[in-house]
C-alpha cells in the first residue's frame, strides 16, 4: 500500500496549495490512502465543515488536527458528523468526535488512523502512551486492519520517538506534526514502522512557522499582546511524508519525506527508492 500524510495545513496559502496539487500527487504517486493535518487551515487556526469538504474533495481520506481543533467555534457540531475528522484520541472523556477510526480504500483494503497528542510542553490530556498501547491492541495489524497510521501531534521530538518505538511492529506509519518543522529523520525503525519526528507544514517557509514576520518577530521583542497574527500568504511549500508497506504483513519496507513548491528545496519519495 502506498500512503502519503501531509503536515499541517497553514492558512489560505497551504490550504490552496494542497487543494490544488494532491489530486496530481494521488496519480504521480499511485497513492492508496492519504491523511493531511487540518488543524490550521482556517487563518491558522482551526477548520471549518467547508474546509473539510475542500480537502475530502480534493482526495484527503483523513482529516487529522491538534491543540487547534476548536479554533473555530462552528467544528464542535461538525466533528461528530464526519467521521473521517479526527481530533485526539487522549482527549478527556466526552470531548465532541472521536481520534480513531478504521476507513477503507476503494481496494477494500483497511486502514486503522489514530490521532493523539503529546503533553511535553502541550495540555496536559490523557496519558498518549497508554492511549496508543490501549488501541493498538484492539486492531492488530496484518490481522484486522491492513494498515495502521498514527498522527502524533506535538512539541517534543522525545516524546514523538518514544511513542513510535512503543508502537514499533504494531503500526505501518508513525508520523510528528504540530511544529511545522521537516525533520530530517524519516527510517524504518527495527520492527518495521516508518517513522517522521515531524511532516513539517503546508505553508509559506518566508515566515515565522507560517506566521507573517514582522508580528510574530513583535512577539518576542516586544514582550506585548499583539492581537491575532495572521498567516504568511506566499506560495506554500508541500511537505509530507511518503511510506510503502507490505500488502501481507502491513509494515512498511520505505519511507521519505515529500516537499514541493515555495522556498524549500524540492524532494520527491522516488529520488531516494531503492528500485
Amino acid at each position: 500500500m502506498k500512503i502519503l500524510f501531509l503536515g499541517d495545513v497553514m492558512g489560505r496559502s497551504g490550504r490552496e496549495a494542497v487543494c490544488r496539487d494532491l489530486p496530481n500527487l494521488r496519480k504521480r504517486l499511485s497513492l492508496d490512502f492519504v491523511v493531511v493535518n487540518g488543524e490550521n487551515a482556517a487563518g491558522g487556526f482551526g477548520i471549518t465543515e467547508k474546509i473539510c469538504q475542500q480537502l475530502h474533495a480534493a482526495g484527503t481520506d483523513v482529516i487529522t488536527t491538534g491543540n487547534h481543533v476548536w479554533g473555530q467555534r462552528e467544528i464542535i457540531p461538525y466533528i461528530s458528523k464526519d467521521r473521517r475528522l479526527l481530533r485526539p484520541q487522549n482527549f478527556p472523556p466526552g470531548t465532541p468526535g472521536r481520534g480513531i477510526g478504521v476507513f477503507e480504500t476503494d481496494l477494500g483494503k483497511k486502514v486503522l488512523v489514530l490521532h493523539v497528542m503529546t503533553r511535553l510542553f502541550m495540555d496536559a490530556l490523557d496519558d498518549p502512551f497508554a492511549c496508543v498501547q490501549s488501541e493498538l491492541a484492539k486492531y492488530p495489524l496484518g490481522g484486522t486492519v491492513d494498515a495502521a497510521i498514527i498522527d502524533v501531534h506535538g512539541e517534543a521530538t522525545s516524546e514523538k520517538m518514544a511513542l513510535a518505538h512503543v508502537a514499533d511492529g504494531r503500526a505501518s506509519m508513525v508520523v510528528g506534526s504540530h511544529t511545522h518543522i521537516p525533520t530530517a529523520d524519516a527510517h524504518v525503525l527495527a520492527g518495521g514502522t516508518a517513522y517522521q519526528s515531524d511532516a513539517g507544514m503546508c505553508g509559506d517557509y518566508d515566515s515565522v512557522i507560517g506566521l507573517e514576520k514582522k508580528p510574530a518577530i513583535e512577539r518576542f521583542t516586544r514582550k506585548m499582546p499583539m492581537g491575532k497574527i495572521s498567516p504568511s500568504m506566499g506560495p506554500a511549500t508541500i511537505c509530507g511524508v511518503y511510506a510503502e508497506t507490505d500488502d501481507s504483513s502491513g509494515l512498511a519496507r520505505f519511507v521519505a519525506p515529500l516537499r514541493i513548491g515555495g522556498r524549500l528545496k524540492e524532494t520527491w519519495p522516488f529520488q531516494n527508492h531503492p528500485s
